[in-house]
């Protein structure tokens, strides 16, 4: 059982920038998800979604 649930935390460490950038409504989090499945693993791919995640997702203004 403590197995299954070792597992399962790494799994949300993981898909932590994802999770992030959902919770925060971030237009990109798409793109998001898509660096952190395909280089998370390398862990700077990992904390460069990360930090893209908790970035503040400005709108551009039409002057």
């Amino acid at each position: 059982m403590k197995g299954i649930a070792f597992i399962l935390f790494i799994i949300l460490i993981y898909f932590l920038p994802w999770i992030v950038a959902m919770a925060n409504n971030h237009r990109n989090s798409a793109a998001i998800a898509l660096l952190n499945v395909l280089l998370g693993w390398t862990f700077i791919g990992w904390v460069i979604a990360l930090v893209w995640a908790v970035m503040q997702d400005k709108e551009k203004k039409n002057v």
